[in-house]
C-alpha cells in the first residue's frame, strides 16, 4: 500500500450509510440471465466480500469494491428510485402521472427488464412513459429494449444530449471491436469473481453479457437551461459535453429536489482516458462544468445522485462533493500543463505529481476506475500527442522487432530470464514486466517467460489500487497462460445497428473495406431510402469507400453502376449481406457483391498481450 493508503480514514463509515439508505429489497437469487438461460450478469458471486481484505487485494480497493457490489432497489428520494448492482451502472426510476421515466438502461436488455420487474414488484406495474439517456456510452443505453420492447415504444419520448447518436456509434460501431476486446481486460470480463481474481472495477462490479440494444432518441438537449416535461416529471438540463463522455448532460428534477450528475462525479477519481481507449476527455472542461452545475442549480437540491455509485444527500455535501471533484479535475489538468511546459514527459510527471493531501484523503478522489498515473499521460496526449519530442522514440521498431534487441543485448533469452527473475525477486515489478514482456514477444512460444510473466502480471494486480489496473494485469495472466477468448457481448448486432442512420451504417462498412484489396476497383451506387426520401452515392475509389446525401429526385452524375430502391431496414439487412430479394435494382447487381466482398470482419479475440 502507498504512504498515502495508510493514512485513509477507514474508520469513515458515511459512504457505508449512504449506499445503505433507501434500501427497498435486493433480486433474489442475484442472477440475470437470457432466453437461453446463460447468465449474462452474476451479482451474488461477489458475496466474498462481505469478508476482511485478504493479501491478494488492496484494502482500499476491497472498500471499494463491498461499496460497489451492494444489489436492489433503493429509494432515492420520494418519486424518484434506483436499481443498483445489477450491471456496472445504476438504472433510475422517477414516478410520473401515469407511469415511470427510466433513466439510463443499464448494458444489456435483460439486466434492464430485471430491473424494471424489480421496482415493478415494489412500486406497482407501471408503465414506462419516457426514456433518459444521460451520455453516450453503452453501459447507459444498451439496455433500451429491456424497459421499451419492439411493440411497446409508440410515442414515447426518448430524450438525449446533441450528438448522442453519432458518438455512441463512433465508439461502439466504428471502434467498437477494439474497444471491446481491451475493454475484456478492464473490466475483468474473463476472470471469475473472487479474492484473488475480479473484485469490481472500482465504478461497479462488472459488465453484463447480455443483448446491447438502442432506441434512437426523438428529443435532443441542445442547450442549458433547456426545460422538458416528461408524463409530469420537470426535467431542467445542463449541457456538459467533452466532460466524462463527448456527449453528455446533468439535470435538476425540479418538483424531488433531485440533481444527476450523470457520470461527471462518481466516489471514484474517473478516466480522462480510459484504458479501453476512447476519445481523450477534456478535464480542464469537465472542472469548469461542475463548478457550473453547482453555481446553475444553487439551493434547488437536497439530494445528488449519479449513473455510478450511492447518492449523497443535504446540499451542504453536495457541494463540497462537487467542489472536490472539480478540483480533483482542474489540479489534475493545470499541474500536468504546468510540469509538460517546463520539459516534463506524460511518465515523467506522473512520476512526479501527487494530489493535495485533503484529496488524497478525500475516499472519492480516490483512484479506483481512473488513476492518477494514467490520467496524467492522457492530459499529456490531448495536448501533446503521442510523440515525446525525442527523436530516439519517433521511429522505433514495432514491438516484436525491438524485443528481439532487447533479448540479444539482455545476453539471450536463458541470461534474460534469469535478469527478470532476480528483478522480480528485488521487488522492481514494473521493470521485470518489461524485459519479461520483450522475452514473451521475441519468442511467444518461450512457456517460461510467459509463466514468469504472468506471475509478475499477478503481484501486479494483487496490490494494486486501481481496479481497472488490477482487472487489466490479472486478465493478462489468464491469456498467457490459456490463450485468447472470445468476448460474449456484441457491440454491433443488430439490435444496436439497427437504430444508425443511412451515413452512419456506411461508415460502419467504410472502416471495415479492405483497402489495398480495393486499390484499383472503382465502382458506384446509388441508394434510395424511401423512408427517408433521401438518395445517398456510394463511391468505392483507390481503396476508400465515401457517400454523401442529397435530394430523392436529384440524379448525380455520372450514372450508378447499380440502384437500389429501398428501405433503411431493408439496407441494413443488405448490408449484412442478406441479399437482394424484394429489392427494386436498375443496374447490375454483381457490383454489390463487389463492393461487399472487400467487407472484413474484425478479429473478435486478436492478441493484446502476445504479438
Amino acid at each position: 500500500m502507498d504512504a498515502a493508503g495508510e493514512e485513509l480514514p477507514f474508520e469513515d463509515l458515511t459512504d457505508f450509510e449512504n449506499a445503505d439508505r433507501g434500501f427497498i429489497a435486493a433480486l433474489v437469487p442475484g442472477v440475470v440471465r437470457d432466453a437461453e438461460g446463460r447468465v449474462v450478469h452474476d451479482a451474488d458471486a461477489y458475496a466474498f466480500l462481505a469478508e476482511d481484505c485478504p493479501p491478494t487485494a488492496h484494502p482500499s480497493l476491497w472498500r471499494q469494491a463491498r461499496l460497489c457490489a451492494r444489489q436492489g432497489l433503493y429509494e432515492v428520494t420520494e418519486g424518484v428510485y434506483q436499481v443498483r448492482g445489477l450491471d456496472l451502472s445504476n438504472m433510475t426510476l422517477v414516478e410520473g402521472r401515469e407511469g415511470v421515466v427510466v433513466i439510463d438502461p443499464l448494458i444489456s436488455a435483460e439486466c434492464a427488464a430485471a430491473a424494471l420487474a424489480l421496482y415493478r414488484e415494489h412500486r406497482g406495474p407501471r408503465r414506462v412513459t419516457g426514456l433518459v439517456y444521460t451520455h453516450s456510452h453503452v453501459d447507459h443505453f444498451g439496455g433500451a429494449r429491456g424497459v421499451l420492447p419492439h411493440d411497446s415504444d409508440s410515442g414515447v419520448p426518448v430524450l438525449a444530449p446533441t450528438g448522442f447518436l453519432e458518438h455512441a456509434v463512433s465508439e461502439n460501431v466504428f471502434a467498437g471491436n477494439a474497444m471491446l476486446r481491451r475493454a475484456v481486460f478492464m473490466h475483468g470480463a474473463r476472470l471469475p469473481a473472487g479474492p484473488r481474481d475480479q473484485i469490481g472495477t472500482g465504478l461497479g462490479t462488472t459488465t453484463s453479457t447480455g443483448t446491447v440494444t438502442l432506441i434512437a432518441p426523438n428529443v435532443d438537449v441542445t442547450r442549458t437551461g433547456q426545460e422538458e416535461t416528461v408524463d409530469g416529471v420537470r426535467f431542467v438540463f445542463q449541457l456538459t459535453p467533452g466532460t466524462e463522455a463527448p456527449a453528455e448532460m446533468n439535470f435538476l428534477l425540479r418538483d424531488q429536489r433531485a440533481l444527476c450528475v450523470a457520470e461527471n462525479a462518481s466516489h471514484t477519481l474517473h478516466n480522462v482516458l480510459t484504458l479501453r481507449g476512447a476519445p481523450v476527455r477534456d478535464a480542464r472542461v469537465w472542472a469548469r462544468y461542475l463548478d457550473e452545475t453547482v453555481d446553475l442549480f444553487a439551493d434547488t437540491y437536497d439530494v445528488a445522485f449519479a449513473s455510478h455509485n450511492w447518492p449523497t444527500w443535504g446540499r451542504e455535501n453536495i457541494v463540497r462533493f462537487l467542489g472536490e471533484q472539480r478540483d480533483l479535475y482542474a489540479y489534475l489538468h493545470d499541474q500536468t500543463l504546468r510540469l509538460l511546459n517546463n520539459g516534463l514527459t506524460g511518465p515523467e510527471i506522473a512520476e512526479e505529481l501527487r494530489l493535495p493531501p485533503a484529496l488524497e484523503r478525500s475516499w472519492h478522489a480516490r483512484g479506483y476506475y481512473g488513476s492518477l498515473s494514467h490520467n496524467i499521460k492522457a492530459v499529456y496526449q490531448r495536448y501533446m500527442g503521442w510523440y515525446d519530442g525525442n527523436p530516439a522514440h519517433l521511429w522505433e521498431h514495432p514491438p516484436t522487432e525491438l524485443a528481439a534487441r532487447y533479448v540479444e543485448l539482455a545476453g539471450g533469452p536463458t541470461e534474460a530470464l534469469v535478469k527478470a527473475r532476480a528483478y522480480a525477486d528485488n521487488g522492481d515489478l514494473r521493470f521485470a514486466a518489461t524485459l519479461l514482456n520483450h522475452l514473451v514477444f521475441a519468442d511467444p512460444s518461450d512457456s517460461a517467460a510467459r509463466e514468469t510473466l504472468s506471475g509478475v502480471y499477478e503481484r501486479l494486480g494483487h496490490g494494486a489500487e486501481n481496479g481497472t489496473w488490477r482487472n487489466y494485469y490479472l486478465t493478462a495472466a489468464l491469456e498467457l497462460r490459456r490463450g485468447t477468448a472470445d468476448t460474449d457481448i456484441d457491440t454491433a448486432g443488430s439490435e444496436l445497428t439497427s437504430a444508425l442512420t443511412v451515413s452512419m451504417l456506411l461508415d460502419s462498412l467504410a472502416v471495415r473495406v479492405d483497402g489495398p484489396r480495393a486499390w484499383h476497383d472503382h465502382l458506384t451506387l446509388d441508394l434510395v431510402v424511401t423512408d427517408e426520401q433521401r438518395r445517398h452515392r456510394v463511391n468505392l475509389h483507390h481503396g476508400a469507400l465515401t457517400h454523401r446525401g442529397m435530394p430523392v429526385h436529384h440524379v448525380p452524375k455520372p450514372h450508378a453502376g447499380l440502384t437500389l430502391t429501398l428501405t433503411r431496414p431493408e439496407l441494413r439487412a443488405v448490408l449484412e449481406g442478406r441479399g437482394l430479394a424484394g429489392i427494386e435494382t436498375d443496374g447490375d447487381p454483381a457490383l454489390l457483391d463487389r463492393l461487399l466482398s472487400y467487407a472484413t470482419e474484425p478479429d473478435r479475440a486478436f492478441p493484446v498481450v502476445t504479438p
